[in-house]
């Protein structure tokens, strides 16, 4: 009988669930600015997820006019602090195809280049300092590649200073990415796939401190392999640039700023 009452009890309780209301909407009879005022508050106040909520919702509300357009730039903000970085180049992608002629295009691409500079700063790296250069360079080279574009197509843009910075820091990343590689293709023997890596850092990353490094593998790989007549070219550069004192002053690094969120429309 206990099984028969426990039955009963839990078929009730179901059909009493599905006679509750639903839940009330308070967002019902909010207008643009209201959804606005309050999505800017909760983003001013480090609650992300409910930003976003609010942003997604004037979006859905009221499509066009000039809250919409503010919320579209807002929220890619909200999801790159919210640590979504896919929902973060998703949002800004989306800005850009719907607003190809907004001034504030720029900083849409501005976003999506800081999104994937920061993109492989996982957990472990935070715990576990590393050096940027060890990790995979997909991102970096996204990210290089997002702020390429806005500093050649928005050269006057109050965000392309600082995307220059960033480049340098990035590019000097990417060389050193190349010299790691080698060095594991020296470590196994793989000595023309060493010296390939190497001269990759010579013809692209020229002006990086891993110059001299590079030049140094190539003599050591081309030695090995009994090309002398490479191996004495490149020792020659290697010389040159040493002896003109080129190859101790690479291009500025700056350490990384904080992007900050853009003010509103």
């Amino acid at each position: 009988m206990l099984w028969k009452f426990s039955i009963i009890t839990l078929v009730t309780l179901l059909l009493s669930g599905c006679s509750m209301p639903d839940q009330i909407d308070v967002t019902k009879n909010w207008s643009a600015s209201q959804f606005y005022s309050e999505a800017k508050s909760a983003l001013m106040d480090g609650d992300y997820d409910e930003a976003i909520k609010h942003y997604n919702g004037l979006q859905a509300r009221f499509p066009f006019g000039r809250y919409a357009t503010q919320s579209q730039l807002d929220i890619i903000y909200a999801h790159y602090k919210n640590s979504e970085p896919e929902s973060a180049i998703m949002a800004a992608d989306r800005f850009i195809k719907l607003n190809p002629q907004s001034p504030y295009v720029d900083y849409a691409y501005f976003m999506k280049g800081i999104t994937n500079y920061n993109r492989n700063q996982s957990i472990f790296s935070r715990i576990l300092p590393s050096d940027p250069s060890e990790r995979d360079a997909g991102a970096a080279l996204d990210a290089f590649n997002d702020f390429d574009k806005l500093v050649r197509r928005y050269p006057d843009s109050r965000y392309s200073a600082d995307a220059r910075q960033r480049m340098l820091y990035l590019r000097n990343n990417l060389a050193k990415y190349q010299i790691h590689i080698a060095e594991y293709y020296m470590r196994r023997g793989a000595y023309l796939a060493a010296a390939n890596r190497a001269n990759r850092v010579v013809t692209r990353f020229q002006r990086t401190d891993a110059m001299q490094r590079a030049l140094e593998i190539m003599v050591d790989a081309y030695t090995r392999l009994g090309m002398t007549e490479l191996a004495d070219d490149a020792r020659r550069v290697l010389t040159l640039n040493l002896e003109n004192g080129r190859l101790n002053n690479p291009a500025e690094i700056e350490t990384e700023k904080e992007v900050i969120s853009r003010e509103p429309l």
